[in-house]
């Protein structure tokens, strides 16, 4: 079975790519051709950001015969047909396609219908979210145009399913769990997915799980008491991890862990990440006539209090007095530097505003890391309060003071976390894709 995962390489920044390509080495793992596509620039030139990776060394496809043909360019429309006709020639059986911006909608719409109409490919859309977490006007057009070229949907969580169904009511849907379709698209005997009649068409929703990233290996050998006192931490450690977004509330984070640190002097918090619209040198020209014209954009299309690009938490640490306390680490992480944070980390925290699943989540449970989350969105389906992780009330400092103090007066031992992840495997997640 040849198989294409549309999305992000492994060139670019950010847990999308990472996720494309752990997809792409899961499904090698069990014996499909793979070929990666990838956008050459996946937005619009008018955003301010710096998407590609130009810092890591590592290789994640190191030892896998995965081509990546970097093809799709937004801002060049004549891309999006040698897109698809690149696919096309392929021949594929499946065409994964990664959703997770409702502005790709436009030209994965037309790649989407070509495909659609010129091969016999079962097109699946992996989906990350369906209501952007930033809702503006046009997203839910723009997401809608897009999807419904799909025959099959990939999601990580209930909500996920019911905001499709919502978003595109005329359509029937179907769940399953281990894969097996019954609906457009089936495996045939051979092992290539064949059509069905469209008259009794239902599209599959997999209602699958975030896996667990294994790219990024635990070092056998860290000193995490070490490697705590050269970066002045003390007993326990907190970590949140990531783009700073204003949806993971870290805000939230701080400010509880301030109230926390009143308490009790045996606890740092690890702040890593990169701030998401500080990417790129603020001071020069065409940046800000960059920002000026998206701001503006922004304006007509997203709801004021969803812009974003006036967020600045780390302010916070200085007004609150948590110098002492805080290790910062403000800028973009390469792979090889990400896990003696997580080894160093007693707890990942996760106060998120809204949730889709998290990239970071299932990065901690790589190393059996227990959460401290809010009772949004999907982290009730992962995690289980007490057992692999405590949940608190979203917006709710004091109920998240409480779930951080309940971390550490009743830890939460780490083969829980083994526990509440063992069946959370990239393997099981490729035959679960392969199966229909």
């Amino acid at each position: 079975m040849h198989i294409i995962c549309f999305g992000p390489g492994p060139k670019f920044k950010g847990g999308i790519a990472q996720y494309n390509t752990a997809l792409a080495r899961s499904l090698k793992d069990e014996g499909a051709e793979v070929t990666i596509v990838s956008w050459t620039q996946q937005y619009p030139a008018i955003i301010p950001r710096e998407f590609v990776d130009k810092a890591s060394r590592s290789d994640f496809l190191e030892g896998y015969d995965i081509p990546v043909k970097y093809l799709t360019n937004w801002n060049a429309p004549g891309t999006w047909k040698a897109t698809a006709t690149a696919i096309t020639e392929l021949k594929p059986d499946k065409v994964i396609i990664q959703w997770y911006n409702p502005t790709q909608g436009i030209p994965l719409s037309s790649i989407a219908k070509y495909l659609r109409k010129y091969t016999m490919a079962e097109i699946l859309f992996d989906l990350h979210f369906v209501a952007a977490k930033e809702q503006s006007s046009l997203d839910a057009r723009l997401t809608r145009m897009a999807l419904r070229h799909g025959h099959s949907f990939i999601v990580h969580a209930y909500k996920t399913a019911d905001e499709l169904r919502a978003l595109m009511p005329e359509k029937a849907f179907e769940v399953t769990l281990d894969g097996k379709r019954s609906g457009e698209y089936r495996v045939a005997s051979g092992g290539s997915a064949r059509r069905h009649s469209p008259l009794t068409t239902r599209h599959a929703i997999l209602k699958l799980y975030h896996p667990i990233y294994s790219l990024f290996k635990p070092d056998p050998v860290f000193d995490k008491e070490a490697w705590k006192a050269q970066h002045g931490l003390r007993r326990h450690v907190f970590l949140f991890f990531g783009f700073i977004r204003k949806y993971k509330g870290l805000h939230y984070c701080i400010e509880a862990f301030a109230e926390l640190a009143k308490q009790r002097d045996d606890v740092s918090l690890m702040i890593v990440g990169e701030r998401f619209w500080q990417t790129v040198d603020q001071r020069k020209l065409s940046t800000k006539l960059k920002n000026a014209v998206f701001g503006t954009l922004k304006k007509l299309f997203l709801n004021k209090a969803d812009d974003e690009r006036d967020y600045h938490p780390l302010a916070m640490i200085e007004l609150l007095g948590l110098q002492d306390r805080t290790l910062v680490v403000d800028r973009f992480i390469p792979n090889e530097e990400v896990p003696p944070y997580f080894q160093a980390a007693d707890t990942i925290v996760l106060f998120y505003e809204t949730a889709t699943p998290s990239g970071v989540e299932s990065l901690s449970y790589n190393f059996k890391l227990p959460a401290v989350a809010t009772r949004v969105g999907h982290f009730p389906e992962t995690i289980t309060d007490g057992f692999n992780g405590y949940l608190a009330e979203p917006k709710n400092v004091a109920d998240m003071v409480r779930v951080m103090n309940a971390s550490i007066d009743l830890p939460i031992p780490r083969e829980n976390v083994v526990e509440a992840t063992k069946n959370m495997s990239w393997a099981n997640y490729a035959r679960a894709i392969l199966a229909g």
